[in-house]
Protein backbone atom coordinates (compact mmCIF):
# COMPACT_ATOMS: atom_id res chain seq x y z
CA UNK A 1 0.00 0.00 0.00
CA UNK A 2 2.88 2.36 0.79
CA UNK A 3 4.25 1.94 -2.75
CA UNK A 4 0.90 2.72 -4.37
CA UNK A 5 0.68 5.95 -2.34
CA UNK A 6 3.43 7.44 -4.52
CA UNK A 7 1.19 7.66 -7.57
CA UNK A 8 -1.95 8.91 -5.77
CA UNK A 9 -0.95 12.62 -5.89
CA UNK A 10 -0.40 12.27 -9.64
CA UNK A 11 -3.61 10.42 -10.44
CA UNK A 12 -5.67 12.78 -8.29
CA UNK A 13 -4.43 15.89 -10.15
CA UNK A 14 -5.10 14.25 -13.53
CA UNK A 15 -8.59 13.29 -12.36
CA UNK A 16 -9.31 16.81 -11.10
CA UNK A 17 -8.05 18.46 -14.30
CA UNK A 18 -10.19 16.20 -16.51
CA UNK A 19 -13.25 16.45 -14.26
CA UNK A 20 -13.06 20.26 -14.24
CA UNK A 21 -13.20 20.32 -18.04
CA UNK A 22 -16.72 18.89 -17.88
CA UNK A 23 -17.75 21.97 -15.87
CA UNK A 24 -16.18 24.48 -18.25
CA UNK A 25 -18.94 27.10 -17.98
CA UNK A 26 -20.10 26.26 -14.45
CA UNK A 27 -17.80 28.50 -12.46
CA UNK A 28 -19.14 27.78 -8.98
CA UNK A 29 -18.88 24.04 -9.58
CA UNK A 30 -15.25 24.48 -10.66
CA UNK A 31 -14.46 26.39 -7.48
CA UNK A 32 -16.01 23.71 -5.27
CA UNK A 33 -14.33 20.82 -7.11
CA UNK A 34 -10.92 22.50 -6.98
CA UNK A 35 -11.11 23.27 -3.26
CA UNK A 36 -12.45 19.82 -2.32
CA UNK A 37 -9.90 18.10 -4.55
CA UNK A 38 -7.06 20.16 -3.09
CA UNK A 39 -8.24 19.24 0.41
CA UNK A 40 -8.20 15.54 -0.49
CA UNK A 41 -4.75 16.04 -2.04
CA UNK A 42 -3.49 17.50 1.23
CA UNK A 43 -4.78 14.44 3.09
CA UNK A 44 -3.06 12.08 0.62
CA UNK A 45 0.18 14.07 0.85
CA UNK A 46 0.15 13.88 4.65
CA UNK A 47 -0.49 10.12 4.36
CA UNK A 48 2.45 9.74 1.96
CA UNK A 49 4.73 11.86 4.15
CA UNK A 50 3.85 9.82 7.24
CA UNK A 51 4.41 6.52 5.42
CA UNK A 52 7.85 7.58 4.15
CA UNK A 53 8.79 8.90 7.61
CA UNK A 54 7.96 5.52 9.14
CA UNK A 55 9.10 3.13 6.39
CA UNK A 56 11.83 5.01 4.51
CA UNK A 57 12.40 5.50 0.79
CA UNK A 58 9.83 3.72 -1.39
CA UNK A 59 9.76 3.20 -5.15
CA UNK A 60 7.36 2.11 -7.86
CA UNK A 61 8.39 0.83 -11.30
CA UNK A 62 6.03 1.73 -14.14
CA UNK A 63 5.31 -0.48 -17.14
CA UNK A 64 6.54 -3.72 -15.53
CA UNK A 65 10.17 -2.81 -16.26
CA UNK A 66 12.74 -3.14 -13.48
CA UNK A 67 15.19 -0.32 -12.77
CA UNK A 68 17.31 0.99 -14.36
CA UNK A 69 15.47 0.13 -17.62
CA UNK A 70 11.98 1.37 -16.78
CA UNK A 71 10.45 4.57 -15.46
CA UNK A 72 10.89 4.85 -11.71
CA UNK A 73 8.91 6.89 -9.20
CA UNK A 74 10.72 7.48 -5.92
CA UNK A 75 9.44 8.92 -2.66
CA UNK A 76 12.15 9.71 -0.12
CA UNK A 77 11.82 12.24 2.69
CA UNK A 78 12.94 15.08 0.40
CA UNK A 79 10.38 14.44 -2.35
CA UNK A 80 7.61 13.56 0.12
CA UNK A 81 8.18 16.84 1.96
CA UNK A 82 7.96 18.84 -1.25
CA UNK A 83 4.80 17.01 -2.33
CA UNK A 84 3.30 17.94 1.05
CA UNK A 85 4.35 21.58 0.67
CA UNK A 86 2.88 21.61 -2.86
CA UNK A 87 -0.41 20.35 -1.41
CA UNK A 88 -0.40 23.02 1.33
CA UNK A 89 0.33 25.84 -1.12
CA UNK A 90 -2.04 24.36 -3.70
CA UNK A 91 -4.96 24.30 -1.27
CA UNK A 92 -4.30 27.89 -0.17
CA UNK A 93 -4.04 29.16 -3.76
CA UNK A 94 -7.12 27.18 -4.82
CA UNK A 95 -9.22 28.92 -2.17
CA UNK A 96 -7.65 32.29 -2.94
CA UNK A 97 -8.26 31.81 -6.67
CA UNK A 98 -11.95 31.12 -6.01
CA UNK A 99 -12.33 34.61 -4.61
CA UNK A 100 -9.77 36.61 -6.58
CA UNK A 101 -9.82 35.32 -10.18
CA UNK A 102 -12.57 37.01 -12.19
CA UNK A 103 -15.19 34.74 -13.86
CA UNK A 104 -14.07 35.59 -17.40
CA UNK A 105 -10.62 34.14 -16.66
CA UNK A 106 -12.10 31.10 -14.94
CA UNK A 107 -14.09 30.38 -18.11
CA UNK A 108 -10.84 30.10 -20.04
CA UNK A 109 -9.91 26.97 -18.09
CA UNK A 110 -8.01 28.42 -15.15
CA UNK A 111 -8.72 25.59 -12.70
CA UNK A 112 -7.99 22.65 -15.06
CA UNK A 113 -4.65 24.23 -16.02
CA UNK A 114 -3.93 25.00 -12.35
CA UNK A 115 -4.26 21.31 -11.50
CA UNK A 116 -2.17 20.29 -14.51
CA UNK A 117 0.52 22.58 -13.07
CA UNK A 118 0.27 20.82 -9.69
CA UNK A 119 0.50 17.50 -11.56
CA UNK A 120 3.77 18.62 -13.16
CA UNK A 121 5.17 19.77 -9.83
CA UNK A 122 4.35 16.49 -8.10
CA UNK A 123 5.74 14.50 -11.02
CA UNK A 124 9.02 16.43 -10.96
CA UNK A 125 9.43 15.77 -7.25
CA UNK A 126 8.61 12.05 -7.46
CA UNK A 127 10.37 10.93 -10.64
CA UNK A 128 13.56 8.90 -10.40
CA UNK A 129 14.36 9.22 -14.11
CA UNK A 130 16.32 12.18 -15.46
CA UNK A 131 14.51 12.23 -18.82
CA UNK A 132 11.12 12.10 -17.15
CA UNK A 133 12.21 15.01 -15.00
CA UNK A 134 12.51 16.90 -18.29
CA UNK A 135 9.01 15.71 -19.31
CA UNK A 136 7.48 16.94 -16.04
CA UNK A 137 9.31 20.24 -16.48
CA UNK A 138 7.66 20.64 -19.86
CA UNK A 139 4.22 20.03 -18.34
CA UNK A 140 5.02 22.74 -15.79
CA UNK A 141 6.16 25.18 -18.49
CA UNK A 142 3.12 24.63 -20.72
CA UNK A 143 0.69 24.95 -17.82
CA UNK A 144 2.37 28.01 -16.37
CA UNK A 145 2.50 29.70 -19.79
CA UNK A 146 -1.27 29.31 -20.12
CA UNK A 147 -1.82 30.65 -16.60
CA UNK A 148 0.44 33.66 -17.13
CA UNK A 149 -1.44 34.65 -20.32
CA UNK A 150 -5.05 34.09 -19.18
CA UNK A 151 -6.75 37.43 -19.61
CA UNK A 152 -4.57 38.52 -22.51
CA UNK A 153 -3.53 41.91 -21.07
CA UNK A 154 -0.56 43.63 -22.69
CA UNK A 155 1.67 43.40 -19.60
CA UNK A 156 0.84 39.70 -19.25
CA UNK A 157 1.72 38.91 -22.86
CA UNK A 158 4.99 40.86 -22.61
CA UNK A 159 5.92 39.03 -19.42
CA UNK A 160 4.87 35.69 -20.93
CA UNK A 161 7.18 36.13 -23.91
CA UNK A 162 10.17 36.69 -21.61
CA UNK A 163 9.12 33.85 -19.32
CA UNK A 164 8.54 31.36 -22.13
CA UNK A 165 11.68 32.29 -24.09
CA UNK A 166 14.04 31.80 -21.16
CA UNK A 167 12.37 28.59 -20.03
CA UNK A 168 12.50 27.12 -23.54
CA UNK A 169 16.23 27.93 -23.66
CA UNK A 170 16.61 26.24 -20.26
CA UNK A 171 14.76 23.17 -21.54
CA UNK A 172 16.97 22.96 -24.64
CA UNK A 173 20.11 23.10 -22.49
CA UNK A 174 18.63 20.56 -20.08
CA UNK A 175 17.77 18.17 -22.93
CA UNK A 176 21.27 18.58 -24.40
CA UNK A 177 22.77 17.76 -21.01
CA UNK A 178 20.59 14.63 -20.78
CA UNK A 179 21.75 13.52 -24.25
CA UNK A 180 25.42 13.97 -23.31
CA UNK A 181 24.88 12.15 -20.00
CA UNK A 182 23.14 9.26 -21.77
CA UNK A 183 25.95 9.07 -24.28
CA UNK A 184 28.48 8.82 -21.45
CA UNK A 185 26.62 6.28 -19.32
CA UNK A 186 23.87 4.61 -21.36
CA UNK A 187 21.40 5.19 -18.54
CA UNK A 188 18.70 7.69 -17.54
CA UNK A 189 17.85 6.32 -14.09
CA UNK A 190 19.23 8.76 -11.52
CA UNK A 191 20.17 6.09 -8.98
CA UNK A 192 22.00 4.14 -11.69
CA UNK A 193 23.69 7.32 -12.93
CA UNK A 194 25.13 7.92 -9.46
CA UNK A 195 27.43 4.93 -9.80
CA UNK A 196 28.14 5.20 -13.52
CA UNK A 197 29.11 8.89 -13.47
CA UNK A 198 31.45 8.28 -10.52
CA UNK A 199 33.25 5.60 -12.57
CA UNK A 200 33.92 7.86 -15.60
CA UNK A 201 37.64 8.58 -15.87
CA UNK A 202 37.36 11.73 -18.00
CA UNK A 203 36.38 14.11 -15.19
CA UNK A 204 36.64 17.16 -17.45
CA UNK A 205 33.81 15.86 -19.62
CA UNK A 206 31.78 15.12 -16.48
CA UNK A 207 32.31 18.71 -15.29
CA UNK A 208 31.17 20.11 -18.65
CA UNK A 209 28.01 17.97 -18.44
CA UNK A 210 27.41 19.12 -14.87
CA UNK A 211 27.74 22.75 -15.95
CA UNK A 212 25.11 22.20 -18.65
CA UNK A 213 22.74 20.92 -15.98
CA UNK A 214 23.69 23.86 -13.76
CA UNK A 215 22.80 26.36 -16.50
CA UNK A 216 19.52 24.62 -17.38
CA UNK A 217 18.36 24.31 -13.80
CA UNK A 218 19.89 27.68 -12.90
CA UNK A 219 17.62 29.47 -15.38
CA UNK A 220 14.58 27.74 -13.89
CA UNK A 221 15.76 28.54 -10.35
CA UNK A 222 16.51 32.18 -11.33
CA UNK A 223 20.08 32.29 -10.04
CA UNK A 224 22.62 34.98 -10.99
CA UNK A 225 23.05 35.94 -13.83
CA UNK A 226 20.12 33.99 -15.30
CA UNK A 227 17.29 35.60 -13.34
CA UNK A 228 16.19 38.59 -15.43
CA UNK A 229 13.10 36.86 -16.79
CA UNK A 230 11.56 36.43 -13.32
CA UNK A 231 11.02 40.06 -12.19
CA UNK A 232 9.91 40.88 -15.74
CA UNK A 233 7.10 38.32 -15.65
CA UNK A 234 5.99 37.33 -12.13
CA UNK A 235 4.25 40.63 -11.40
CA UNK A 236 2.08 40.52 -14.54
CA UNK A 237 -0.50 37.72 -13.97
CA UNK A 238 -3.22 37.69 -11.27
CA UNK A 239 -1.86 37.47 -7.74
CA UNK A 240 -3.11 33.88 -7.32
CA UNK A 241 -0.97 32.81 -10.29
CA UNK A 242 2.01 34.78 -8.98
CA UNK A 243 1.55 33.07 -5.61
CA UNK A 244 1.94 29.54 -6.98
CA UNK A 245 4.77 30.71 -9.27
CA UNK A 246 6.64 32.50 -6.49
CA UNK A 247 6.15 29.72 -3.99
CA UNK A 248 6.89 26.65 -6.09
CA UNK A 249 8.08 27.16 -9.68
CA UNK A 250 11.59 28.42 -8.94
CA UNK A 251 11.84 25.83 -6.14
CA UNK A 252 11.52 23.05 -8.74
CA UNK A 253 14.77 24.34 -10.22
CA UNK A 254 16.33 24.37 -6.75
CA UNK A 255 15.05 20.84 -6.10
CA UNK A 256 16.59 19.63 -9.37
CA UNK A 257 19.94 21.26 -8.52
CA UNK A 258 19.96 19.67 -5.07
CA UNK A 259 18.96 16.25 -6.39
CA UNK A 260 21.46 16.17 -9.25
CA UNK A 261 24.39 17.65 -7.32
CA UNK A 262 23.93 15.38 -4.31
CA UNK A 263 23.28 12.18 -6.28
CA UNK A 264 24.97 12.31 -9.69
CA UNK A 265 27.68 15.00 -9.65
CA UNK A 266 29.13 14.68 -6.17
CA UNK A 267 32.41 15.67 -4.54
CA UNK A 268 33.80 18.00 -7.22
CA UNK A 269 35.58 20.97 -5.62
CA UNK A 270 35.45 23.00 -8.85
CA UNK A 271 31.67 22.66 -9.13
CA UNK A 272 31.26 23.50 -5.43
CA UNK A 273 33.23 26.71 -5.96
CA UNK A 274 31.04 27.66 -8.94
CA UNK A 275 27.90 27.04 -6.85
CA UNK A 276 29.26 29.16 -4.01
CA UNK A 277 30.11 32.05 -6.34
CA UNK A 278 26.68 31.91 -7.99
CA UNK A 279 24.97 31.79 -4.59
CA UNK A 280 26.80 34.83 -3.22
CA UNK A 281 26.13 36.88 -6.36
CA UNK A 282 22.45 35.80 -6.30
CA UNK A 283 22.13 37.03 -2.70
CA UNK A 284 23.64 40.42 -3.60
CA UNK A 285 21.92 41.02 -6.95
CA UNK A 286 18.44 39.99 -5.75
CA UNK A 287 18.71 42.12 -2.63
CA UNK A 288 19.90 45.22 -4.48
CA UNK A 289 17.25 44.72 -7.16
CA UNK A 290 14.48 44.60 -4.55
CA UNK A 291 15.83 47.70 -2.81
CA UNK A 292 15.21 49.99 -5.78
CA UNK A 293 11.67 48.78 -6.61
CA UNK A 294 8.49 50.69 -5.78
CA UNK A 295 5.95 48.07 -6.82
CA UNK A 296 5.08 45.60 -4.04
CA UNK A 297 4.96 42.59 -6.38
CA UNK A 298 8.26 43.51 -8.04
CA UNK A 299 9.83 43.78 -4.58
CA UNK A 300 8.65 40.27 -3.79
CA UNK A 301 9.87 39.03 -7.20
CA UNK A 302 13.42 40.25 -6.54
CA UNK A 303 13.31 38.83 -3.02
CA UNK A 304 12.58 35.42 -4.57
CA UNK A 305 15.90 35.75 -6.41
CA UNK A 306 17.77 36.97 -3.34
CA UNK A 307 16.57 34.13 -1.15
CA UNK A 308 17.28 31.44 -3.73
CA UNK A 309 20.88 32.33 -2.88
CA UNK A 310 20.45 30.98 0.64
CA UNK A 311 19.54 27.56 -0.74
CA UNK A 312 22.39 27.43 -3.25
CA UNK A 313 24.86 28.51 -0.54
CA UNK A 314 24.10 25.39 1.48
CA UNK A 315 24.47 23.20 -1.59
CA UNK A 316 27.84 24.80 -2.38
CA UNK A 317 29.24 24.19 1.13
CA UNK A 318 28.01 20.57 0.90
CA UNK A 319 28.13 19.60 4.54
CA UNK A 320 25.29 17.92 6.39
CA UNK A 321 24.65 21.05 8.47
CA UNK A 322 24.66 23.26 5.35
CA UNK A 323 22.29 20.97 3.42
CA UNK A 324 19.97 20.86 6.46
CA UNK A 325 19.95 24.67 6.46
CA UNK A 326 19.12 24.66 2.75
CA UNK A 327 16.20 22.25 3.24
CA UNK A 328 14.87 24.24 6.22
CA UNK A 329 15.06 27.45 4.20
CA UNK A 330 13.35 25.78 1.23
CA UNK A 331 10.43 24.69 3.46
CA UNK A 332 10.12 28.17 4.98
CA UNK A 333 10.45 29.98 1.66
CA UNK A 334 7.77 28.02 -0.20
CA UNK A 335 5.18 28.88 2.44
CA UNK A 336 6.19 32.52 2.89
CA UNK A 337 6.56 33.42 -0.80
CA UNK A 338 3.19 31.88 -1.66
CA UNK A 339 1.65 33.92 1.14
CA UNK A 340 3.36 37.17 0.17
CA UNK A 341 1.98 37.18 -3.36
CA UNK A 342 -1.51 36.47 -2.04
CA UNK A 343 -0.99 39.41 0.33
CA UNK A 344 -0.08 41.61 -2.63
CA UNK A 345 -3.41 40.60 -4.18
CA UNK A 346 -5.25 41.51 -0.96
CA UNK A 347 -3.54 44.90 -0.82
CA UNK A 348 -4.44 45.55 -4.45
CA UNK A 349 -8.07 44.55 -3.85
CA UNK A 350 -8.30 46.94 -0.86
CA UNK A 351 -6.32 49.91 -2.21
CA UNK A 352 -6.54 49.50 -5.99
CA UNK A 353 -2.77 49.67 -6.49
CA UNK A 354 0.51 47.89 -5.73
CA UNK A 355 2.63 51.03 -6.12
CA UNK A 356 4.24 52.10 -2.85
CA UNK A 357 4.21 55.69 -4.09
CA UNK A 358 0.41 55.90 -3.80
CA UNK A 359 -0.22 53.39 -1.00
CA UNK A 360 -0.27 54.27 2.68
CA UNK A 361 -2.41 54.36 5.78
CA UNK A 362 -3.11 50.62 5.71
CA UNK A 363 -2.42 50.10 9.42
CA UNK A 364 -4.65 52.97 10.49
CA UNK A 365 -7.65 51.65 8.57
CA UNK A 366 -7.04 47.89 8.80
CA UNK A 367 -5.04 47.19 12.01
CA UNK A 368 -6.05 43.52 12.29
CA UNK A 369 -5.16 42.77 8.69
CA UNK A 370 -1.88 44.62 9.18
CA UNK A 371 -0.96 42.40 12.13
CA UNK A 372 -1.79 39.36 9.99
CA UNK A 373 0.43 40.66 7.18
CA UNK A 374 3.21 41.28 9.72
CA UNK A 375 3.71 37.52 10.18
CA UNK A 376 4.86 36.55 6.64
CA UNK A 377 6.69 39.84 6.10
CA UNK A 378 8.89 39.50 9.16
CA UNK A 379 9.16 35.73 8.79
CA UNK A 380 10.81 36.58 5.48
CA UNK A 381 13.27 38.86 7.26
CA UNK A 382 14.08 36.17 9.82
CA UNK A 383 13.18 38.05 13.00
CA UNK A 384 13.57 35.48 15.82
CA UNK A 385 11.76 33.25 16.57
CA UNK A 386 9.96 33.40 13.18
CA UNK A 387 10.63 30.80 10.51
CA UNK A 388 13.30 32.60 8.47
CA UNK A 389 15.68 32.89 11.45
CA UNK A 390 16.54 29.24 12.12
CA UNK A 391 17.90 28.08 8.73
CA UNK A 392 20.22 31.11 8.60
CA UNK A 393 21.75 29.97 11.88
CA UNK A 394 22.48 26.57 10.33
CA UNK A 395 24.00 28.17 7.22
CA UNK A 396 26.17 30.57 9.24
CA UNK A 397 27.28 27.69 11.46
CA UNK A 398 28.23 25.70 8.36
CA UNK A 399 30.09 28.73 7.05
CA UNK A 400 32.24 28.92 10.17
CA UNK A 401 32.86 25.17 10.06
CA UNK A 402 34.05 25.27 6.43
CA UNK A 403 35.83 28.62 6.72
CA UNK A 404 33.52 30.22 4.14
CA UNK A 405 33.68 33.74 5.54
CA UNK A 406 32.62 35.39 2.28
CA UNK A 407 29.52 33.26 2.47
CA UNK A 408 28.78 34.37 6.02
CA UNK A 409 29.17 37.98 4.93
CA UNK A 410 26.78 37.46 2.01
CA UNK A 411 24.19 35.84 4.30
CA UNK A 412 24.41 38.72 6.77
CA UNK A 413 24.23 41.30 3.95
CA UNK A 414 21.16 39.63 2.40
CA UNK A 415 19.48 39.45 5.81
CA UNK A 416 20.19 43.11 6.51
CA UNK A 417 19.06 44.32 3.10
CA UNK A 418 15.87 42.24 3.40
CA UNK A 419 15.21 43.95 6.72
CA UNK A 420 15.72 47.38 5.09
CA UNK A 421 13.42 46.46 2.19
CA UNK A 422 10.61 45.17 4.43
CA UNK A 423 10.98 48.16 6.76
CA UNK A 424 10.67 50.47 3.74
CA UNK A 425 7.62 48.55 2.50
CA UNK A 426 6.01 48.66 5.96
CA UNK A 427 6.59 52.40 6.27
CA UNK A 428 5.30 53.15 2.77
CA UNK A 429 2.27 50.85 2.72
CA UNK A 430 1.18 50.75 6.35
CA UNK A 431 2.35 53.89 8.16
CA UNK A 432 2.65 56.62 5.53
CA UNK A 433 -0.24 59.07 5.11
CA UNK A 434 -2.01 57.96 1.93
CA UNK A 435 -2.52 60.17 -1.08
CA UNK A 436 -6.03 61.27 -1.89
CA UNK A 437 -6.95 59.43 -5.05
CA UNK A 438 -10.31 59.15 -6.79
CA UNK A 439 -12.02 55.80 -6.40
CA UNK A 440 -12.10 53.80 -9.67
CA UNK A 441 -15.74 53.33 -10.59
CA UNK A 442 -15.03 50.15 -12.58
CA UNK A 443 -12.91 48.50 -9.89
CA UNK A 444 -14.50 46.11 -7.40
CA UNK A 445 -12.94 47.01 -4.06
CA UNK A 446 -12.63 44.68 -1.07
CA UNK A 447 -15.33 46.57 0.85
CA UNK A 448 -17.80 45.91 -1.99
CA UNK A 449 -17.48 42.13 -2.18
CA UNK A 450 -19.50 39.51 -0.30
CA UNK A 451 -18.52 38.04 3.05
CA UNK A 452 -17.79 34.65 1.44
CA UNK A 453 -15.34 36.21 -1.00
CA UNK A 454 -13.67 38.12 1.83
CA UNK A 455 -13.12 34.79 3.59
CA UNK A 456 -11.69 33.39 0.34
CA UNK A 457 -9.20 36.27 0.29
CA UNK A 458 -8.23 36.23 3.97
CA UNK A 459 -8.65 32.52 4.88
CA UNK A 460 -5.69 31.21 2.82
CA UNK A 461 -3.45 33.97 4.17
CA UNK A 462 -4.39 33.03 7.75
CA UNK A 463 -3.78 29.35 6.92
CA UNK A 464 -0.27 29.91 5.53
CA UNK A 465 0.55 32.38 8.32
CA UNK A 466 -0.28 29.66 10.85
CA UNK A 467 1.96 27.24 8.95
CA UNK A 468 4.76 29.84 9.06
CA UNK A 469 4.27 30.28 12.81
CA UNK A 470 4.46 26.51 13.27
CA UNK A 471 7.72 26.39 11.27
CA UNK A 472 9.14 29.14 13.49
CA UNK A 473 7.87 28.14 16.92
CA UNK A 474 8.13 24.40 16.17
CA UNK A 475 11.57 24.78 14.65
CA UNK A 476 12.93 21.70 16.44
CA UNK A 477 10.54 19.51 14.42
CA UNK A 478 11.47 21.16 11.10
CA UNK A 479 15.17 20.93 12.04
CA UNK A 480 14.77 17.21 12.76
CA UNK A 481 13.11 16.74 9.37
CA UNK A 482 15.74 18.86 7.57
CA UNK A 483 18.59 16.97 9.26
CA UNK A 484 17.12 13.63 8.22
CA UNK A 485 16.72 14.81 4.61
CA UNK A 486 20.27 16.18 4.62
CA UNK A 487 21.64 12.89 5.96
CA UNK A 488 19.79 10.96 3.23
CA UNK A 489 21.08 13.32 0.53
CA UNK A 490 24.71 13.19 1.71
CA UNK A 491 24.63 9.42 2.30
CA UNK A 492 22.46 8.38 -0.63
CA UNK A 493 22.94 4.60 -0.36
CA UNK A 494 19.36 4.14 0.88
CA UNK A 495 17.99 5.95 -2.20
CA UNK A 496 20.14 3.93 -4.60
CA UNK A 497 19.38 0.63 -2.86
CA UNK A 498 15.63 1.27 -2.85
CA UNK A 499 15.64 1.95 -6.61
CA UNK A 500 18.08 -0.70 -7.87
CA UNK A 501 17.77 -3.58 -5.42
CA UNK A 502 14.12 -4.54 -5.72
CA UNK A 503 12.87 -2.26 -2.96
CA UNK A 504 9.87 -1.59 -5.16
CA UNK A 505 6.49 -2.71 -6.38
CA UNK A 506 5.72 -3.19 -10.07
CA UNK A 507 3.02 -0.94 -11.52
CA UNK A 508 1.28 -2.62 -14.45
CA UNK A 509 0.48 -0.70 -17.57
Amino acid sequence: MTQQLIIYPLFLQILLAILLMFFWNRINSQRIISILGSTVNLGISIWLFTAIWEHGTTTVQAGNWEAPFGITFVADMFSATLVLLTAISGLAVSIFSSGSIIPDRLRFGYFPIFHFLLLGLNGAFLTGDIFNLYVWFEIIIISSFVLITIGGEKAQLEGAVKYFTMNIIASMIFLTAIAVLYGLTGSLNMADLAGKVAAIENRGLVEVTAILFLIGFGIKAAVFPLYFWLPASYHTPPSAVSAIFGGLLTKVGVYALIRVFTLIFVGDAFLDQILMGIAILTLFSGGVGALVQNNVRKVFSYLIICHIGYMIVGLGMFTEVAIAGTIFYLIHDIVVKTNLFMLSGLIYKIKGSNSMRVLGGFYGKYPKLSLLIFIPLFSLVGIPPLSGFWPKISLINAGFTTGSYWTIGAIIFASFITLVIIAKLWAEVFWKTPEDRPRHASFEYFSDISKIRKIQFIGPIVFLSLVSLYIGFGAEHIQLLSSRIAEELINNDQYIDAVLNNGSQMLEK
